[in-house]
């Protein structure tokens, strides 16, 4: 395995042939023009010292050389002289203590082993650019940073910086299914060659994990929630181990989704029953055997009692009792259950709103310690907008993680260009004002303010064996910035999105003006076109593609009248004391607010209350002339978009600039389709004329109703 892997690394870091078509993604290592910074930065890359040895010191030397090729078109020196020939430190702040008697930095100590310094040493007369990790991983990771801050032209070899994670587990969840299909995934199939594993090993495992490991994203669960319990089958496991091999020199841990019915459909058992000492002994055994063949395995992501998944209630058992049973196996290997709190059955006369509140909040304080609960940003789910999940305000005593979604499942999937960080920053500066007045969501997920010693971001991946690996151009942004935010939660969207520019299309301050312009206007332009003023739940049935508010019969909490339940009367869920209660679930702080529907950000307004569309909102203008604005801007943005891309035409290489203008102009045209069904439906319902000030929506309604999309992502064709 060590030698296929150099083998791997050497062939992958030589094809430098590809057109700028998205595959390098951030890591394009674009040549340096100017002439100072050139000299600057080829000093340092003329003569390397590693203070120490390993695979991750490997991964390093690679990425080293791959960039000195890259920006300035030369190999890098990598030199066993430690001091005359050398410019450039790396090394551990151990290694550099031992070797060289240095107690240098020492306020990286209590960063824990991902923590890293750069930044400049003098030692006997000469000076000399380190970069000291308090483990080798940490040292990669102060590598891409400064090989980061080259690319962003923010490189100061005279400033000093300390940096390491918030959060403990930073985890992409694959949906991958073991057929190579993606649930939710909109960029072709998945990346995981289960069939030709573990004999054949793709080269885009090794950029996937590169691509990781220059955000700090150190985990990865494989497959789909909805889980296939073959996967924990020693031949999946003999295939599980070479990614867990090749993974493990970029600080990457691989978890995997455990079914909660093996026991039965592996096992030969005939309960899945988590207090059964048969069930717990096939858990252990499976356990085990997992560790034998990947001895840092994460441990098990799991979905249960949740949309037909099977878990601990068909025994009468808790969601407390399922997870533990699985945490007590894991516990003396150092693994961990991931448990996911997005649960809601059909059989509950309940709003969906309330119900992780109803199955979690009693538990509270019985989970173990190696047990995290992964939640949703949202009560519903992964809505354009939501207001943030309840139970991160409502439980006290047990880990908390936050699930994102990266794929853009609700947000035009990968035919339109939406920037999610913005949706992400405003859940995680939101305050939840429990434990405390002051705590926010990121407080709770990073420990700062939950007190929380295990932490968790995870982010349901948007990749896939496209090309560019995200469908969109612009889908990388967002694992970029997801990446970035579960690294640091308390980064600006803003300030990710002038990073990924740079690193993605070089300097030029007109591509950067514009593009960020784009990147930061296009979350809030969908919302508008979408679902604004707090509307949710209204894309189309099962493929999730495109507007549908009319949907109705079936499950009622699959439908979109169940959400909005326009009337002649009004829009709109009443959440509030006299409709479903699940603004309770709040601290009073917001609650006592956000019940006067003139109080609550009106962002969030008809997510809580039904309203008269004469209602008066702090515009003037009466509701339904507000939703028709809404949706017209949300149009008009996307247009301004399109036209702010073409203007760009000439300074960014052809292929992408055709692939991210052709996909902007279906973009316009998705969102025209949107504001036209969504008004030309609801005005059934309000009976009012369109505002005079908006561009009239054009077409019949039942023409929008009677839209097939036999093709659509996550719909089985019917022939």
């Amino acid at each position: 395995m060590k030698n296929l892997f150099l083998v791997l690394l050497i062939c992958l870091f030589s094809l430098n042939a590809f057109p700028k078509d998205g595959y390098e993604l951030w890591l394009d290592y674009s040549s340096i023009e100017s002439s100072s910074k050139r000299a600057e930065i080829t000093s340092l890359f003329s003569g390397i010292y590693f203070f120490g040895q390993g695979p991750t010191q490997q991964v390093i030397q690679q990425e080293l050389r791959l960039a000195s090729q890259k920006m300035m078109g030369r190999d890098p020196v990598f030199t066993q002289e430690r001091l005359n020939q050398t410019q450039l430190w790396l090394g551990t702040r151990e290694e550099l203590a031992q070797v060289l008697g240095l107690e240098t930095q020492m306020q990286i100590r209590n960063l824990g082993p991902e923590g890293f310094w750069r930044g400049s040493i003098d030692f006997q007369g000469k000076t000399y650019y380190a970069i000291i990790g308090n483990q080798p991983i940490g040292v990669l990771y102060g590598v891409f940073d400064w090989l980061k801050s080259i690319q962003t032209d923010t490189f100061d070899p005279k400033s000093e910086k300390t940096d390491a994670p918030k959060v403990k587990l930073r985890m992409l969840n694959h949906w991958d299914n073991l057929d190579r299909t993606v649930e939710r995934g909109y960029a072709g199939f998945s990346i995981w060659d289960w069939h030709r594993l573990p004999g054949f090993i793709d080269p885009r495992y090794i950029d996937y994990a590169r691509a990781n490991a220059s955000l700090g994203i150190n985990a990865v669960s494989l497959t789909n929630v909805n889980a296939n319990a073959f996967i924990l089958t020693p031949d999946f496991m003999k295939k599980a181990k070479v990614l867990a091999d090749l993974f493990r020199p970029y600080g990457i841990k691989v978890f995997l989704t455990a079914r909660f019915s093996a026991p039965i459909e592996i096992g030969g058992l005939k309960t899945a029953d988590p207090l059964d000492p048969e069930v717990v002994a096939f858990w252990k055994k499976k356990t085990e055997e997992m560790y034998s063949f990947i001895p840092d395995f994460g441990g098990f992501l799991v979905k249960a009692n949740s949309e037909g998944q099977p878990g601990p209630h068909e025994y009468g058992r808790n969601h407390a009792e399922g997870a533990n049973m699985l945490a007590d196996v894991l516990a003396p290997h150092g693994g961990i259950v991931i448990w996911r709190a997005f649960v809601y059955s059909h059989e509950i006369d309940e709003d969906r709103h309330k119900q992780a509140n109803f199955e979690f909040e009693p538990l509270d304080g019985k989970f173990r310690d190696n047990v995290i609960i992964q939640v949703k940003n949202g009560a519903i789910d992964f809505m354009p907008r939501e207001p943030f999940h309840p139970l991160f305000g409502a439980v006290k005593n047990t880990n908390l993680g936050m699930e994102f979604q990266i794929t853009q499942e609700y947000l035009g999937q990968a035919t339109q260009l939406v920037y999610l960080a913005p949706m992400w920053e405003e859940v995680l500066r939101s305050k939840t004002y429990r434990p405390s007045p002051t705590s926010t969501v990121a407080g709770i997920i990073d420990g700062s303010d939950s007190g929380q010693k295990l932490t968790l971001m995870a982010g349901v991946s948007n990749i896939g064996t496209d090309r560019n690996w995200t469908g969109h151009l612009f889908g990388q942004a967002n694992w970029f910035a997801f990446g970035r935010q579960a690294w640091d939660p308390n980064l600006s969207s803003e300030e990710i999105a002038e990073e990924w520019i740079k690193m993605t299309f070089g300097q030029n301050k007109d591509i950067l003006a514009k593009t960020k312009e784009i990147m930061l206007e296009s979350r809030e332009a969908a919302v508008n076109y979408m679902n604004p003023l707090g509307l949710h739940h209204i894309m189309g049935r099962s493929h999730h593609y495109g507007p549908a508010p009319w949907v109705e019969g079936g499950r009622a909490d699959w439908t979109s009248l169940y959400y909005h339940r326009a009337d002649s009367e009004g829009i709109g869920f009443d959440r509030t004391a006299t409709g479903s209660g699940a603004l309770n679930q709040y601290a009073p702080e917001i609650a006592n607010s956000w019940s006067d529907p003139t109080q609550i950000p009106e962002k969030y307004l008809l997510w809580f209350h039904h309203l008269p569309w004469d209602f008066e909102l702090k515009s003037g203008r009466s509701l339904w002339e507000e939703i028709g604005l809404h949706y017209d801007q949300g149009v008009k943005t996307a247009r301004s978009m399109k036209s702010e891309w073409d203007s760009l035409q000439g300074q960014i290489d052809p292929e992408r600039f055709s692939h991210v203008s052709q996909l902007l102009a279906v973009q316009v045209q998705e969102a025209e389709w949107w504001r036209n069904a969504c008004l030309l439906y609801f005005q059934t319902f309000a009976q009012r004329p369109f505002p005079e000030e908006i561009e009239q929506p054009q077409g019949d309604l039942e023409y929008y109703k009677n839209l097939d999309f036999p093709f659509a992502p996550g719909i089985r064709p019917r022939w």
